[in-house]
Order: structure tokens, then sequence, then C-alpha cells
């Protein structure tokens, strides 16, 4: 039975809780905290190729002064030695693993893993299922540029229905008030994900001037047999060009989580345009990640 806090999901954090969470991550970004988790074991386990998060992540361990051990599996099954998903958490807690936090291809699978493991499990992306602390940066950077997202728009766009960061960020930013526009085909978008706060719209032209910040998904071709749609389809209707950047506002802010296809979901002139926010993104990882490390440790103080 999972006893400590892990986080799987924004779902497992309360509005209040988030809100901890930014105000740590600002504390943190202005001034270091030291080795404040000092004798923390955190095992990184990553059965996916991963640069921003695995990085971030590293960066976070070390800076806040944990015993970090990387492994990364090329196989995605445990049982390639007969090994259960329990006994590797059995494993790993009798050596004095406090946290892990697991990458897999497997949706569900760090759920399943935080049940049986009596430390904390972090979610670095499992499957199109989430992808919790991508989200909180995304987020925490429209709070940092706009002060509250409560009565924002934000537009997000792409491959909705294969993307593990916008599930996350439409539940974060529903449990914040703001407005939550989902712009795509329909085989990457399905009118089921209209819910209150939640509007699903085809017309991406239409919905460029009305909304704060528009955040970029790229097409997941590794998640697809037979691409549902022409690269030729998707670029005339969903691409960030030249022609589209003239119908965002002046003070809105564009973001995507990485990595970026430039020529697909974007076009080059978007990485020069003053409202880019990608850099301040990857920025306010390591930072986002300290901050989620220290509360699920040590919880609100």
């Amino acid at each position: 039975m999972r006893i400590r806090r892990s986080l799987i999901d924004l779902d497992d954090l309360a509005a209040d809780e988030l809100t901890y969470i930014f105000e740590r991550t600002k504390a943190f970004e202005r001034k270091e905290p030291g080795p404040i988790l000092a004798g923390t074991a955190v095992v990184n386990l990553f059965f996916e190729a991963s640069t921003r998060t695995f990085t971030s992540f590293n960066l976070a361990e070390l800076r806040l002064g944990c015993d970090v051990v990387n492994l990364w599996h090329r196989d995605a099954s445990l049982a390639s030695k007969g090994e259960t998903l329990e006994d590797t958490a059995i494993t790993l807690g009798a050596m004095g693993v406090n946290a892990i936090v697991v990458r897999h291809p497997e949706p569900g699978f760090p759920a399943r893993m935080a049940l049986v493991f009596d430390g904390h499990v972090v979610n670095a992306g499992d499957g199109a299922h989430a992808h919790p602390t991508q989200a909180l940066l995304d987020i925490y950077t429209l709070i940092e540029e706009f002060g509250d997202v409560r009565g924002r728009a934000v537009a997000i766009v792409g491959d909705i229905l294969h993307s593990r960061v916008a599930h996350s960020t439409i539940r974060g930013l529903r449990r914040l008030g703001a407005h939550v526009v989902l712009v795509g085909p329909e085989c990457f978008l399905t009118h089921d994900y209209a819910l209150d706060g939640v509007a699903v719209e085809r017309d991406f032209d239409a919905v460029l001037p009305g909304v704060d910040a528009v955040i970029l998904l790229r097409i997941q071709r590794e998640r697809f047999e037979e691409m549902p749609i022409t690269d030729e389809a998707y670029v005339a209707a969903y691409r960030l060009d030249a022609r589209r950047l003239g119908l965002v506002r002046d003070d809105a802010v564009i973001m995507h989580p990485g990595p970026y296809n430039r020529g697909m979901e974007l076009d080059d002139c978007v990485l020069a345009h003053a409202g880019w926010r990608y850099a301040k993104q990857v920025h306010h990882g390591v930072g986002i990640r300290m901050a989620v490390l220290d509360f699920l440790v040590h919880g609100k103080r």
C-alpha cells in the first residue's frame, strides 16, 4: 500500500499545493537552498530516452544534496530476468532508496510502482498518459508571465491525443481557473476532450486572436502505425508561421514542451518572435523539480 506522497499526475496536488510548489520554485531560483535533502537517496529509472527531463531532474537532485543513482533500461520490461515490479520496488527500498523518478512507455507504470514502493515516486512521463513536472514548469512559465493564470485563455495545439504533457497541463490549468482551448484535427483531438473550462476547436486562425498563450505540440509519430494526416495537410492548417504570427496578440506568449520540429508545428520565424518562451520553460525545469522533491520529502513548511 502506498504510504508516502508521490506525484503521478497533477490530480495528486491540491490547488494550494500547486501554489506552494510555485512559491518554492521562485525561492529556489532566486537563491539555491543548499543540501536540504542530504542523505536522501534517489534513483532515476528511465526506460525511454530523455534529455531535458533527465538532465533537469539530475541537476535538481544534485543541487539539493541527494545521493543519486541513474539507471537506463533499454528493455522496458523489468521481467527480462524474471523480476517483477514488486521485486524491484522491494529491492530498491531495502537498499535505502527514498525516491524513484521513473519514465516508462507503459501508461500507469509509475502509479503501479508507487503502490508497492515504500517511498516517493515521481512520474517523469508514462506513455501518452501524464508528465506532471513538465506541466508544472509550463504553467509556472505562464504564471511568471501573467502573474496568475485564472481567467487566462491558453491554446494547446496539435497531437493532444498522444501528448502526456498536454493531458497534465489541461488538469493543472483547469485546477487554477484558466480557460483551455484545444486545437487540432479530429484524428489528434476528439470532442471527448471538451469539458467545463475546456473547449475543442478546429480553426487555428480563428483561435489565435483571442488567447493569451499558445502551447505547440509535436506530432508523436512513434505512437502511430500509420499517420492519419499528411504533413502537408497538417502544416496548412496548424503550423504557426509568419502569417499566423500576425494574428497573435502583441502580449501573447508562445511555448513548446520540446522537442520541437522546425517546419512542422512551427516555422523558424517563431524562434525569433518576442513572445517565444521555450528557453524560459527549460530554465524553470530545474527549479520546479527541486521544489517537487522538497515538497514530497518535507511537505509544506
